[in-house]
């Protein structure tokens, strides 16, 4: 069997977990949206869903480092995807009970999970060939992550949003046992989908125990090992940053897409989104099921859709531009439709929002793989590190929220994400460069 054969199923494998890691992501939104009606919640507090999911990334990155470190790969992702596994299983007695706590302790056991899972797939598949081409490989397995994150709002948005038309004002008008009929009807809509969910991670456990995966190494440029002068490598540092900087911005977009959606035009909709309206009555059941909900959704999955077709688009794209080059180049036309957003109103800032994801999209595998390039036997524990600041996700989401809750409005807080882009911007021109901190 030659190198390159050796590799693909491997390969294939692990890429399979981009697309698993990705459902569980781009529910979020979903769920934000959706635990405001059926626990009662205020915006700032459905947002601690995202910070309850990056906190399991930020607790768990460094142990799954130090864990895969010893016990090399495969049984460090295997680990993964047992947590993931549980933490789905966990929403079903937490819909029982309607204990917002309970669910935000299942999303910290999924994100636990994945800290596992990232923090072994991203230098793998990085690894799994030559280092010039570590920011396209990535990227190209991270696309399947892109297409896996459709799905996420698509099936929320079906199979967890109601035909309930109900909001808040309304649940508050009415008796209280008629409210807290209908609010644990919508908590209950989560058991199916994370119950499917969890056997579909488990089974994919089991394909990992069966298959023979080999540990590669990558060179190294400095020959250290372990925790050994780690935080000198400045490209590693700043690509901390950037990437907290990357996933909080991520995390406010979709966290809070559906709730933009329907403030600032909940009946105005995107052309391509409105031609797809025959499509979309035929899953809900008819057009009357069709709520502001379900069209915001349906909007994010389009979202989702260009985040994916970004992937693709600027995997190939690298192969003649330099990936610290595109990155700066992207996160300036990011800010840009963000600025759009901040500065329009209507169905103008909803588009200009739903299309900033096509120029996010290349953003963190191309942070990831710049990061950890040349570390050599301390990848590992590199990459634990920047997975470690995917808790960019945990702190600006609340804040985020907060902004909106205090003014009235999502667009006042637009300045946050914003912010983010100059950081990533400054990585990709400047801060992506291999040199050592005295």
């Amino acid at each position: 069997m030659s190198g390159k054969n050796k590799y693909l199923l491997p390969f294939a494998l692990v890429t399979s977990l981009f697309f698993l890691w990705g459902i569980a992501n781009s529910l979020n939104g979903v769920l934000i949206s959706h635990f405001q009606l059926a626990l009662d919640l205020k915006r700032w507090q459905a947002g601690l869903v995202d910070s309850a999911f990056y906190f399991g990334y930020f607790v768990f990155a460094i142990p799954a480092g130090l864990f895969m470190n010893r016990f090399g790969f495969k049984k460090g992702i295997i680990f993964g995807l047992l947590l993931y596994g549980l933490g789905a299983i966990l929403f079903y007695p937490a819909a029982e009970v309607r204990v917002y706590g309970f669910f935000l302790f299942a999303l910290f056991t999924i994100a636990s999970g994945l800290a596992f899972l990232e923090t072994a797939a991203n230098p793998y598949v990085s690894i799994l060939g030559e280092p010039e081409g570590a920011a396209q490989r990535l990227n190209f397995s991270q696309s399947f992550n892109g297409l896996s994150i459709i799905f996420g709002p698509l099936l929320g948005s079906l199979l967890i949003f109601t035909d309930n038309k109900h909001n808040a004002a309304d649940l508050a008008a009415m008796p209280v046992d008629q409210a807290e009929a209908i609010r644990i009807a919508e908590a209950q809509t989560v058991q199916g989908p994370y119950l499917a969910l969890a056997g579909v991670v488990l089974f994919v456990a089991l394909l990992f125990w069966l298959t023979k995966m080999p540990e590669p190494t990558q060179p190294s440029t400095s020959g250290k090992r372990g925790w050994d002068g780690i935080f000198s490598n400045r490209h590693l540092v700043l690509a901390i940053a950037a990437q907290f900087a990357y996933v909080g911005a991520q995390s406010c977009l979709w966290g809070y897409f559906i709730d933009f959606k329907i403030q600032l035009s909940p009946d105005g909709h995107f052309f391509l989104v409105e031609a797809l309206k025959p499509f979309f009555e035929w899953m809900a059941g008819s057009a009357d099921e069709l709520t502001p909900q379900r069209w915001a959704g349906f909007h994010l999955t389009f979202s989702f859709l260009l985040f994916m077709i970004g992937r693709f688009f600027g995997t190939w794209l690298m192969s003649f531009i330099q990936p610290q080059r595109l990155l700066t180049a992207f996160s300036v036309v990011a800010f840009l439709l963000f600025l759009t957003a901040a500065s329009t109103s209507g169905l103008t800032a909803v588009v200009a929002l739903l299309s900033a994801s096509f120029f996010m999209s290349i953003m963190f595998p191309t942070i990831f793989a710049l990061g950890t390039k040349g570390l050599g036997e301390q990848v590992k524990l590199g990459s634990s590190l920047i997975i470690m600041a995917i808790v960019g996700g945990a702190i600006l989401p609340p804040l985020f929220g907060l902004l909106a809750d205090k003014t009235g409005s999502y667009q006042s807080a637009l300045f946050l994400p914003m912010m983010c882009f100059v950081v990533i911007g400054l990585y990709g021109w400047k801060g992506y460069k291999t040199k050592t901190i005295n």
